[in-house]
């Protein structure tokens, strides 16, 4: 290849942000998230309103809010203990079950 060439395309590729994308196994997930099902219920519909509701919630917010509460950079009581054990395959397992439920984008009326 043209070395003109290999220089430009080094430098358009390292101009575009990098990307993270959450490459976790749902059906792993799903085993993995019985304790969030407590509050969080087995699709991501809370039980209670206190309770946010993550099914259909983007996969990558779900990883970084699960890694903002185990490094104690996001505070809450009790999800900086839930999370304090997750591995980052934990993390990204239960998000990718979360994110495969509805949820995000219906609207429910009562």
């Amino acid at each position: 290849m043209n070395k003109t060439y290999i220089t430009l395309a080094a430098a358009l590729l390292s101009s575009v942000p990098a990307i993270a994308f959450s490459a976790g196994n749902a059906a792993a997930g799903q085993s993995k998230s019985a304790v969030c099902q407590t509050c969080h219920g087995p699709t991501g519909k809370s039980i209670q309103p206190i309770y946010p509701n993550l099914g259909g919630q983007h996969a990558d917010y779900l990883v970084k809010s699960l890694k903002a509460y185990r490094d104690g950079s996001r505070q809450n009581a009790i999800m900086n203990g839930f999370a304090a054990n997750l591995s980052d395959t934990d993390i990204e397992d239960i998000s990718a079950w979360y994110a495969s439920q509805k949820g995000l984008t219906e609207i429910e009326h009562k």
